[in-house]
Parts: C-alpha cells; structure tokens; sequence
C-alpha cells in the first residue's frame, strides 16, 4: 500500500479536492466518483460527502493508498 503526506496550509480542504492535489486522482469529478462508490474512508469510517471538510491529523484511505494529512 502506498502511503503519501499532504501538507495542509490552511484549516480544512475538501475530500475531492484532496484527492486531486494528492495526485490519486486526475480530477475533482474522478475524486467525486470514488467517494460515491464507497471507496474512500476518514479515520477509519466510510465517508459519502464528496466535500467533507479533511483537517490536518486526519487519514484518508482507498484502495492502495493511504493519505495522511499534516499541517504544513
């Protein structure tokens, strides 16, 4: 599983938008899709809202790959 660390700069980023800028995804729209499948968890619990607000401290997890998300 491949582990990346995203460095927050502000106080929340949305899901989707996350998943962009980590590069596991192409696009927001691609990143709105695996949340809708059900392929996307925070902290452990499956999330469905493409725009949960992600916080530094946080860990979000798909299929092979594992973002922790740390203040910058």
């Amino acid at each position: 599983m491949q582990t990346l660390t995203f460095p927050l700069d502000r106080e929340h980023i949305a899901l989707n938008d996350l998943l962009k800028l980590a590069g596991v995804v192409d696009s927001g729209g691609a990143g709105k899709a695996l949340v809708a499948a059900g392929e996307v968890a925070v902290d452990g619990v499956a999330e469905s809202r493409k725009t949960a607000k992600i916080r530094a401290g946080q860990v979000v997890t798909l299929p092979g790959v594992t973002i922790r998300v740390v203040a910058a």
